[in-house]
């Protein structure tokens, strides 16, 4: 789910689309799941506003958030989310995971990430260096390991010795 494609329509369509028989209690569920419904509450015609060229500009983050909802009302098994918070500020990051929490009580959520902040409250996380799988493990197990991922998580939170 990187850069996943917004039209210039409505937000209603664009978390639909893929789901045309959707209802609208569907849609919003999918929208709070995802954390943008506040969002969309507060916007002059709410899920009728048209966003993009002739419409609301939408920021990184909300687009993201726009787009995980509308993974969300596909209902997959099996959620795939590439650098979804990748170009988010930091409080959207916190919506996003937050949102990521709830789905992973419901299905299996790949998420590919390079910021470790994304994936410190995953269940299982792989670390892959050059295609090989190098490390395996919860956030807590690896830091105790020393290895790579430790490595990497000092790096980005300047937790360097």
């Amino acid at each position: 789910m990187q850069n996943d494609f917004l039209f210039s329509e409505s937000l209603v369509d664009n978390i639909a689309y893929g789901c045309l028989d959707a209802s609208e209690e569907e849609i919003m569920e999918a929208a709070r799941k995802a954390n943008i419904h506040a969002f969309v509450q507060e916007l002059p015609q709410a899920y009728d506003t048209e966003i993009g060229e002739r419409g609301v500009k939408l920021s990184e983050g909300q687009a993201q958030r726009i787009s995980i909802a509308r993974a969300i009302l596909r209902d997959p098994p099996i959620l795939i989310l590439d650098e979804a918070t990748s170009s988010v500020d930091s409080e959207t990051e916190i919506l996003i995971q937050e949102a990521l929490e709830r789905l992973k009580e419901e299905k299996t959520c790949i998420v590919i990430a390079h910021r470790l902040s994304t994936i410190l409250r995953a269940d299982r996380i792989l670390f892959i260096e050059n295609g090989q799988v190098i490390e395996e493990g919860n956030h807590q197990q690896l830091l105790e390991r020393g290895g790579r991922y430790a490595h990497f998580y000092n790096l980005q939170f300047n937790n360097l010795d």
